[in-house]
């Protein structure tokens, strides 16, 4: 079966946690938007929609008849599908907790850069990003990255989930990555404390199949208009 990934076309965002996990499956698949007419199939699927079950906003993926939305419901199906998940049920919910738990670090992330509203720019909100920043990279994101480095230590020290990579770990890899893009000097400082999620993100893109994605074109990089941005301003001096 070949999926078909709708996402925006100019971004990471939430639609590159769905890409690592097609990438790592090996899996077929179409980046609809990334083609001709594709943003136009994007807004059709969206707004267009007569399903008693409409999606609410991208990332969507189109499995045979499926349309499932929400990240980390996409990866639930994915991870079962395509064994990126424990077997068992508990290992499995555990899987999508940790989802979960970073799509919650994920709107925190984003909020750094448009504290006030989304329909703003980045310019309009400068002063509120810089103070709201400033709490996240002091309280919020050591919390969120120590309890993952607690994770992977109560798992053995490798892995998230299981004796063996699951989709959690494609997410936690991306959060490293791009809160080395956003805030370089705070992630610096953190990583010291962090040796079992550095390892973990160094694994991950080592995997032969994450290495040619992110040396190819598939891989947007990351820019101002995703969920990262690098804004020297608000970084920790």
């Amino acid at each position: 079966m070949r999926y078909e990934l709708y996402y925006w076309p100019d971004i990471q965002g939430r639609g590159e946690f769905i890409r690592l996990a097609l990438e790592e499956a090996g899996a077929d698949y179409a980046d609809v938007a990334r083609g001709r007419g594709g943003t136009a199939a994007l807004t059709k699927l969206l707004e267009g929609s007569s399903s008693a079950r409409p999606p609410f906003a991208p990332p969507m993926l189109k499995a045979g008849k499926l349309v499932i939305a929400q990240t980390a419901n996409i990866l639930l199906y994915l991870g079962q599908r395509h064994r990126l998940a424990p077997a068992g049920e508990a290992g499995r919910l555990w899987a999508n907790q940790l989802q979960l738990t970073i799509a919650d670090f994920l709107v925190e992330i984003h909020d750094t850069h448009h504290p006030i509203s989304s329909s703003l720019y980045y310019e309009d909100q400068r002063g509120e990003a810089a103070r709201r920043a400033g709490f996240f990279l002091k309280e919020r994101a050591p919390k969120f990255l120590g309890y993952f480095e607690r994770a992977v230590a109560g798992n053995g020290g490798k892995f998230l989930a299981g004796a063996k990579l699951s989709y959690p770990d494609l997410s936690l890899f991306q959060i490293v990555a791009g809160m080395r893009y956003a805030f370089p000097r705070a992630m610096a400082r953190f990583e010291k404390n962090l040796p079992r999620v550095k390892e973990l993100h160094d694994a991950v893109a080592a995997r032969p199949r994450i290495k040619a994605y992110l040396a190819s074109k598939r891989r947007i990089p990351f820019n101002r208009q995703g969920i990262f941005r690098n804004y020297p301003e608000l970084d920790a001096r």
